[in-house]
């Protein structure tokens, strides 16, 4: 398969949706890709890990997950995944759990985009989220509240990122870029990572890398203290959120691009 015609795959991928319901809610989870995705699911300190932190989803499958009231939390989606019937296997990007189907409680490991969240309850509907990319990049995804409410916002990185990756930040499979590293992962420096003397919004600002990564998506979190642009929060007890994924060819992309040197 070529290069192009991959990355045309993941334009329209995993999107997760927000629906209210008594005693919690439900995130429901859609494959927008033609190819298959493996979604990861991290449940926050203390909260609880809907389907043990991982199963398959094919092209064009919607999985809808149950979480309580208060639920924290991300999501990533694995890409080029291979399991045994054992669950135990490899991902190109977003592997978790040493190469295992469920994560069980582990991250996934980077570069992976993650959708974030803090939900609130039926009593106290204020939700906060987010899609990050502090952990790099490996698929477009989509979040979108659908229904009303007051400050709802679109949290997204809807363009495949890995076709204007910087040379130093990519990360190649068989010759093929399935993700993009952050300025943190590559570079593992406070002054890139927001940590030690540089663990505040004034001493840490954004690289040349987050701000290529916010021209070109400016509605996901580009570096760690990128909040005011990217935290997203609805305060309604009703709502949905959905995928709203923008189709770019790759050479659209390109002309967007710019490859950094450090």
């Amino acid at each position: 398969m070529s290069n192009n015609a991959t990355l045309f795959l993941v334009f329209l991928t995993i999107s997760a949706f927000l629906s209210s319901f008594i005693e919690g809610a439900q995130l429901i989870l859609v494959n927008n890709c033609e190819e298959s995705i493996w979604p990861g699911i991290l449940g926050g300190g203390g909260q609880v890990t809907p389907k043990n932190g991982g199963f398959h989803m094919g092209s064009g499958e919607e999985t809808i997950i149950d979480v309580p009231d208060k639920w924290s939390g991300r999501i990533w989606g694995r890409q080029g995944c291979t399991f045994d019937q054992n669950g135990k296997g490899s991902c190109q990007t977003g592997d978790c759990n040493a190469g295992s189907l469920t994560c069980q409680g582990t991250g996934g490991v980077p570069p992976a985009t993650v959708v974030e969240m803090t939900l609130g309850s039926s009593s106290s509907p204020l939700h906060f989220y987010d899609v990050s990319l502090v952990d790099g990049f490996n698929l477009p995804v989509s979040m979108k509240p659908i229904g009303g409410g007051v400050g709802c916002g679109v949290a997204a990185c809807e363009v495949d990122l890995n076709v204007c990756c910087p040379s130093a930040l990519e990360v190649k499979r068989d010759g093929r870029v399935v993700g993009c590293k952050s300025a943190c992962l590559a570079m593992q420096s406070a002054k890139y990572c927001c940590t030690g003397e540089y663990a505040n919004p004034k001493a840490c600002k954004p690289t040349l890398f987050a701000n290529l990564f916010k021209a070109i998506c400016p509605k996901a979190y580009s570096y760690a203290f990128d909040d005011s642009s990217s935290l997203n929060k609805l305060n309604e007890s009703k709502s949905l959120l959905s995928s709203s994924a923008a189709e770019r060819s790759s050479s659209d992309m390109k002309a967007d691009c710019f490859d950094p040197i450090f």
